[in-house]
């Protein structure tokens, strides 16, 4: 059985005063997720908490109430939760004048023997580090994305590109929440990085797949990719969450520095 280890971190950087960004880890049921508010006055962290209390919450209590489900459960699962949490989050913007207009990204995944079941909506994303190499395996719902996707820009005109934050999908916004599933096949030694927007904006991949290639403990890889990213200007919140496969003993160098075992 593949063993999986989690640690996250979130910081409001250098320019924010609160923190819209919110994660939750359940690691008994390989569940984690992360999310990135956004709305008027403190109403993003509103949302994101919503959707990462509600979606981890259900999703605990429902793998708890078995030992064995299809990915394609875990996939109906995941769509349920995200929709519940997206009518909870309308249900508080409509109630709560204050909190208009509020919704939030979401990255949640399950972890379970060699799979990974990963769902996102908006731009928040889901980095894989296999090997040497760094992987997006989430596509983000954005304006930008989609001209890319349409070749008009480049990956690299994108990064530079004005309107990073226009979204095409996001939770509390639809009566609908538009969440894209997949599966994802999980290698021992494979790490993976969920993270807001305040990371990816502010550091490149080839600088995250050099801090989390340098095998520091799952800590230190956080800590250093928050700090870099505050270096770097910190303009919104950053968090980072990240998953380690694979047990410490089975593999010498990046597994056990990982685990911080000689």
């Amino acid at each position: 059985m593949m063993q999986y280890s989690f640690h996250a971190l979130t910081d409001p950087g250098r320019v924010r005063t609160n923190n819209e960004d919110a994660f939750v880890i359940d690691q008994a049921s390989g569940v984690a997720v992360l999310a990135d508010g956004m709305g008027g006055y403190n109403a993003g962290e509103v949302a994101s908490g919503i959707a990462t209390t509600s979606i981890s919450a259900e999703l605990v209590r429902w793998l708890s109430a078995g030992t064995r489900h299809s990915s394609a459960q875990i996939a109906q699962a995941i769509e349920r939760c995200v929709n519940e949490a997206n009518h909870a989050i309308l249900d508080a913007s409509i109630a709560n004048l204050q909190y208009a207009g509020m919704g939030t990204t979401l990255v949640v995944g399950v972890f379970r023997g060699s799979r990974l079941v990963l769902g996102h909506v908006g731009d928040s994303r889901c980095y894989r580090l296999r090997g040497t190499v760094l992987e997006q395996i989430t596509r983000d719902h954005s304006m930008l994305q989609e001209q890319v996707d349409a070749g008009v820009m480049t990956p690299a005109q994108a990064a530079v590109a004005p309107g990073k934050n226009l979204l095409t999908r996001a939770l509390g916004v639809e009566d609908s929440a538009r969440v894209e599933i997949h599966e994802h096949f999980v290698q021992d030694g494979d790490v993976y990085l969920m993270c807001s927007d305040g990371l990816t904006d502010m550091l490149d991949d080839k600088t995250i797949a050099a801090v989390i290639g340098n095998a520091g403990s799952l800590p230190a890889i956080a800590s250093d990719l928050v700090a870099r990213a505050n270096a770097n200007g910190g303009r919104d919140n950053v968090t980072v969450l990240l998953t380690l496969a694979g047990a410490a003993t089975e593999k010498p160098g990046l597994m056990s520095r990982l685990f911080g075992t000689p």
